[in-house]
């Protein structure tokens, strides 16, 4: 069983203990913050060095532990992990001193993957956990993601109560008076293992994965001790890639979003299986034996339908975003499934996920969640289902993507726009709605359309979906075209 979890034991002291005037000192080096909302659908994200300095993370460490002490039912500590970027220790160590200004105590795991963080909160007495990493963005970018006491990502509420408090419109209840208050930070490294601990604890019964050969891409980031240790602990035979933390590399043309070294090495070596995790390995990507990318879609309706035979999917419902591919859906129709379509973000999957039941909602790109097991998205513990489900079955991964649904044609194109007002308001440009509506016309209910402005990166999102491979390609590179022209020129 997973240990319990308590302030209590070993741990190191490190003496991070700023006075509040340290605080006010640091606004003159205080970035000037953007007149649109700090928080995206992940957190904060940008590059580190501009919005992300040590003087930010100060101050954001001590309004969130202003915010998180007013709603705490009882005082806990908050817990921090970090994926393998050079910035990840600036900001951990400046986010810790702004909470400890703020009387909390803090508890740091070092590095560890986001459902680490989600999961030790969860299970012990934190009032909030934090996770600095920008996913699947690249090294010079950084991130600072929220959870509640409950593990799941925090409420808009008290996300804008906290960003309220950094433009110093609000002002703090709860004070610290005298230094006896402050609040003490601590090295808790060893709590990651009581995580790979709960992701065994997790599979099937008696499930080990003994005769399997599995290859790991760990993209140089937050996985890379977790992950082959778990695998190889059930039994397999792991084969490992970019598999030590390394903050320039991190997500550099590896892991789930660059998946050519994954299959190659997986074909090469006569591997069952490969998976590729992202650099804070909250999402998963899958590749048979043939070399062949397994993304979200196939995983959900793969763990949708060992559910659905077992009656533990509520109204057979799976809940992905606006992005799941056409033939997936027709695919999980034609079998009694229903799917309900969100936002593109896991955290409107995880809203829509609790407002209707469902227990199993994701995404394409590989963010899944199963509330039978957790209440985040997990990649390793993704992986490691889809591993036992093929053991379990007694076939190939490669003869289930074979049993399963021909995807449509679909492209997806990113435009790097940086004038952050024309990619907010994209939607007001008339001659790219025009050219939009011009392609749905003519691909009629064979095809479809997504535009969007990406919620973490400077980039519209241009995905065109169609029958036919020609048509996909023709209407993306037009809207490419109409993107370019009004949005960047």
């Amino acid at each position: 069983m997973v240990t319990s979890l308590s302030r209590n034991g070993n741990s190191r002291f490190n003496p991070l203990q700023p006075q509040l005037s340290v605080l006010a000192q640091s606004s003159a080096r205080f970035p000037e913050l953007p007149k649109s909302p700090l928080f995206g659908t992940d957190g904060i994200r940008g590059k580190a060095g501009e919005l992300l300095t040590a003087p930010f993370a100060l101050q954001l460490g001590f309004w969130a532990g202003q915010v998180l002490r007013e709603v705490a039912s009882e005082l806990g500590p908050v817990i921090i992990g970090q994926d393998s970027r050079n910035s990840s220790d600036m900001l951990s160590m400046a986010l810790a001193a702004g909470l400890t200004s703020a009387g909390l105590e803090v508890w740091q795991l070092g590095l560890c993957p986001t459902p680490c963080v989600a999961y030790l909160t969860r299970m012990s007495e934190a009032i909030g956990g934090i996770m600095i990493s920008a996913s699947h963005n690249p090294p010079e970018d950084n991130g600072i993601k929220f959870f509640s006491s409950e593990g799941t990502k925090l409420s808009d509420s008290l996300a804008q109560r906290i960003e309220e408090g950094l433009r110093s419109n609000l002002a703090p209840t709860t004070t610290v008076e005298a230094s006896t208050s402050w609040g003490k930070s601590y090295q808790h490294k060893a709590l990651v293992k009581n995580y790979g601990q709960f992701l065994q604890e997790s599979l099937p019964a008696g499930i080990d994965f003994q005769g399997m050969r599995i290859v790991l891409d760990l993209a140089w980031g937050a996985s890379v001790k977790v992950a082959p240790s778990v695998f190889r602990a059930l039994g397999a035979e792991v084969i490992s890639l970019h598999d030590r933390p390394d903050g320039d590399r991190i997500n550099v043309s590896c892991g789930s979003t660059h998946l050519n070294l994954l299959q190659t090495a997986v074909k090469e070596s006569g591997a069952d299986m490969g998976f590729a995790f992202d650099g804070d390995a909250d999402r998963a990507m899958a590749v048979d034996a043939k070399g062949r990318a397994i993304d979200g879609d196939y995983i959900l309706y793969f763990w949708g339908q060992m559910l659905k035979n077992q009656n533990l999917l509520p109204d057979n419902s799976i809940v992905t975003t606006v992005m799941a591919n056409l033939g997936f859906e027709r695919a999980w129709q034609a079998i009694g499934g229903q799917m309900i379509r969100t936002a593109v973000g896991d955290r409107y999957v995880q809203e829509k996920m609790w407002q209707t039941g469902a227990m199993l909602g994701g995404e394409q790109s590989g963010h899944i969640i199963c509330h039978h097991h957790s209440v985040s998205g997990d990649g390793v513990q993704t992986a490691l289902h889809l591993a036992a489900l093929v053991r379990q079955l007694g076939i190939s991964l490669a003869e289930l993507v074979d049993r399963s649904f021909q995807p449509y044609p679909q492209i997806l194109r990113n435009i790097r726009v940086e004038d952050r007002e024309r990619r907010d308001r994209w939607q007001e440009c008339d001659p790219l709605q025009a050219a939009i509506a011009r392609a749905e016309s003519e691909m009629g209910d064979r095809g479809r359309v997504l535009v969007r402005a990406s919620g973490t990166e400077p980039l519209i999102r241009v995905m065109v979906e169609s029958a036919c491979a020609q048509s996909a390609q023709y209407w993306s590179e037009q809207l490419v075209k109409a993107v370019e022209r009004y949005l960047v020129a």
